[in-house]
C-alpha cells in the first residue's frame, strides 16, 4: 500500500466535507474547493478522519492513490489555514509596494513591473524588500511565486534579484587577474 495514501487526513473543526459521486467538496473559513477523484479511487469519512482508498493493486492505482491523498490533504489545509510563500528582493534600489491588489516591483528595469494576482491570491508586503503570496490553493500559490521570481531571478555574482525567503543563492567569485 502507498505510504502516503494510507495516512488518514484529519478534518479540523469548522471544515465541512461533502463526498458525492467521486467529487469531494471542502469548505472552510477561508473558502471552498472541490476535486474529482480518478476512477478506482474512493474517499470515506469516519470520526473526523478522511481515508482515501483504491480499488486494486495496479501500478496506476497505486500512483493515483498517493496523489489523490496529497491533493485532498492540501485542500483541507488550504481552506482551514491557507498557504503562504515568502519572497525577498535583494539589490540597491530594488523594492516593492502594493497598489490596490496589484504588486508593483522596481527591480532594475527602466519601468515598474506590475503583477496583478488571479482570483484567490493576495499579496502581503511586510517591508519594502519583503512580501508574501497568500492563497488557499497550494499549486496556484507556488505557481504565482515562481512567476514573480522569474521576473528577476537572483544572479550568482552579486545576488541581486527576487528570491524565496528560504532559498540560498550560491555565489560565484568574480573575474580575477593574474600577473
Amino acid at each position: 500500500m502507498s505510504r502516503v495514501g494510507r495516512e488518514p487526513i484529519p478534518v479540523p473543526d469548522g471544515t465541512k466535507l461533502e463526498i458525492k459521486d467521486n467529487i469531494i467538496k471542502i469548505s472552510g473559513k477561508l473558502g471552498e474547493m472541490q476535486h474529482e477523484l480518478p476512477s478506482g479511487i474512493s474517499a470515506v469519512l469516519n470520526d473526523g478522519l478522511l481515508s482515501i482508498n483504491r480499488s486494486d493493486e495496479s501500478r496506476t492505482q497505486k500512483a493515483l492513490h498517493g496523489l489523490s491523498r496529497s491533493l485532498v490533504s492540501n485542500m483541507v489545509v488550504g481552506v482551514s489555514k491557507g498557504f503562504t510563500k515568502e519572497l525577498e528582493i535583494i539589490g540597491v534600489g530594488y523594492r516593492c509596494e502594493l497598489k490596490g491588489r496589484a504588486l508593483q516591483l522596481m527591480v532594475g528595469f527602466s519601468h515598474k513591473v506590475i503583477f496583478i494576482p488571479p482570483d484567490g491570491i493576495s499579496f502581503n508586503v511586510t517591508a519594502p524588500t519583503k512580501f508574501a503570496v497568500n492563497g488557499i490553493d497550494k499549486q496556484v500559490v507556488g505557481d504565482i511565486s515562481a512567476k514573480i521570481r522569474s521576473i528577476r531571478p537572483p544572479e550568482p555574482y552579486k545576488g541581486k534579484g527576487i528570491k524565496y525567503a528560504d532559498e540560498h543563492v550560491r555565489r560565484k567569485a568574480g573575474k580575477s587577474t593574474t600577473k
